[in-house]
């Protein structure tokens, strides 16, 4: 084989994992999707606009491991940073790649379309190096290969995105051809001395703990540390929760397992057992204003162990350079058979008591939240991937008890209304073998809604729940104003526009809890098309939690200016 540039690049994408790329044409990248097209076992999937595309590629990241999105230069590639950013904030190798001006033009003074007016081109890759863990620049074929396997090998290790910008004149330029995909798959090994410490330490911390509880955080899969978490909750025998984010980051039918800490929208008795330890193990955790309900659930000071992805902080001494899942292995292993700290997850089973089902209500009732979510969560089965969409799906989503093997997808990071659309497109494109459900209410899903027409082009069976409550009801608990009101939607009336001639997709409209259900064994026997299911609810009917969650963001917002000295 003769490789080019773009088939190089396709290679590699191969060889780490992935079986798809998302893409958007433009005059820039043409010339390298044909390349592309032409790479075995690669398959070319189509998005509606740029932005789509970025958050495609990072819900297959979510699925897969590591995502691409192939996009042209400036118009395309600044709506896809966007997504890039919620790429890095969530821990999510995704590989930008975008067609650029010929090699020719640079240092010419030529003004060229798509770009701001000026004959200076660098200012897309200057922007990219903020977003991104290594941003790179082709304008030579004899110099892609480095550059490409750079840009790839480091956002794998680092689990962050990468950027790489190819000269549209270079992409089907001759190049050598690929070396063994070890060099980029091979990370750096953990320090075994500093290993050694950091577990003695950690030890000596337990060891001196009473009621010392374990709490993970939405890091853990980016360490891909999930197993060994796993292990050390079992070896501790302690109570186990999760913070919003890590939702389904550990199994729930494991007895140590006690729910969600988050402040005052935490599951029950789980901050109080949180605030009751005398030793917290924080596992990878997110402390920003959203997880830690405007600072009000901030678990810190010596009472802390703090394990991040590649260092550990305890007794006042930071540990680098090892890796989370090789510490806890380790720990575990050091702990085994010597200490157990039972003692908050018996006080937890003291004082907590399983809550009573919810009933289901009348079938001719008003459809309420309560009755929407009773519905769904009877839909989970160990192989459902819920995504839920920034604002009280997030509420929902983490009432639900899992199977163990089910997943919930959240983006509280970069909170971006609209993400889920396409991530669950991207996601879906990755996993088919899953049941995946979508909660998106009505004002993010009018930011990135095209993307469903793609879902109806590839026979997608997702199922999408749209809550209609013509409004930011986030933003309205957090501070309401006639900008958090939008223009209603026929939702359901959208999905023939989507289907046109020869799609298979379902929109349906539930304003009963009756015609909730039916809509459901619709949808559950559609297997040739999305599934929109719009559940029309009254304006401020939400979560309890939402409410209190809302009041504590507020008021951390509201904080007055600090004063001079």
């Amino acid at each position: 084989m003769t490789y080019t540039v773009g088939r190089y690049l396709g290679t590699r994408l191969a060889q780490i994992g992935l079986k798809h790329h998302f893409a958007v044409a433009g005059d820039y990248n043409l010339v390298l999707l044909d390349q592309l097209l032409a790479t075995p076992d690669l398959k070319q999937v189509y998005c509606c606009n740029e932005l789509n595309c970025g958050f495609s590629a990072e819900g297959y990241a979510r699925a897969n491991g590591a995502g691409a999105a192939v996009v042209t230069f400036s118009v395309g590639a600044l709506s896809a940073l966007n997504a890039i950013g919620g790429a890095y904030a969530e821990n999510l190798p995704v590989i930008l790649i975008s067609g650029a001006p010929n090699s020719n033009d640079i240092g010419s003074g030529h003004i060229l379309h798509h770009t701001i007016g000026l004959p200076d081109y660098g200012y897309q890759l200057e922007i990219a190096k903020r977003l991104t863990c290594a941003a790179v620049s082709i304008t030579s074929a004899q110099e892609a290969p480095v550059l490409i396997d750079h840009a790839i090998r480091t956002a794998l290790r680092e689990k962050k995105p990468a950027y790489i910008e190819i000269a549209c004149n270079v992409s089907a330029a001759p190049c050598s051809p690929p070396g063994p995909v070890s060099a980029l798959l091979r990370d750096v090994p953990s320090d075994p001395d500093t290993l050694e410490a950091a577990v003695a330490a950690s030890v000596e911390f337990l060891a001196s703990r009473k009621k010392v509880s374990l709490l993970i955080g939405s890091k853990l899969r980016a360490a891909e540390a999930e197993d060994a978490a796993l292990q050390l909750g079992k070896t501790l025998s302690c109570a186990v929760a999760t913070m919003a984010a890590a939702k389904s980051f550990y199994p729930e039918n494991d007895p140590h397992y006690i729910g969600t800490y988050w402040g005052d929208a935490s599951s029950a008795g789980v901050r109080e057992i949180m605030d009751w330890s005398d030793g917290i193990v924080a596992l990878a955790p997110v402390f920003n204003d959203y997880s830690t309900a405007g600072w009000t659930a901030w678990p810190q000071g010596e009472n802390v162990l703090l394990a991040e992805p590649h260092h550990v902080h305890v007794n006042g001494r930071t540990f680098d350079g090892i890796h989370l899942k090789d510490y806890l292995a380790a720990l575990s292993q050091r702990l085994s058979g010597e200490i157990t700290r039972p003692d908050t997850l018996k006080e937890f089973q003291r004082v907590v008591r399983p809550s009573a089902p919810v009933a289901a209500a009348a079938p001719g009732d008003r459809l309420v939240r309560a009755e929407m979510a009773r519905q769904i969560a009877q839909l989970i089965t160990p192989q459902t991937t819920i995504v839920a969409e920034t604002g009280d799906s997030w509420f929902n989503a983490l009432r639900m008890t899992l199977p163990e093997g089910a997943r919930v997808e959240l983006e509280m990071q970069w909170g971006h209304i609209g993400w889920s659309v396409p991530a669950t497109f991207g996601y879906a494109v990755a996993s088919p073998e899953r049941r995946i459900i979508t909660m998106v209410g009505d004002g993010s899903f009018q930011l990135t809604a095209q993307e469903v027409a793609q879902m109806v082009r590839l026979k997608l069976p997702v199922i999408i729940f749209l809550v209609n409550n013509r409004g930011y009801t986030i933003e309205v608990e957090i501070h309401d104003g006639p900008y958090n009101n939008i223009k209603n939607w026929d939702y359901a009336g959208l999905m023939s526009a989507f289907n046109a001639e020869d799609g298979k997709g379902l929109g349906l409209r539930a304003t009963t809890g009756g015609e909730l259900s039916d809509a459901i064994a619709k949808a559950l026997k559609n297997q040739d098309g999305p599934t929109l299911i719009e559940c029309q609810i009254e304006r401020d009917d939400c979560t309890s939690e939402l409410i209190s969650w809302g009041r504590r963001v507020a008021a951390a917002n509201a904080r007055p200016p600090r004063k001079a000295d």
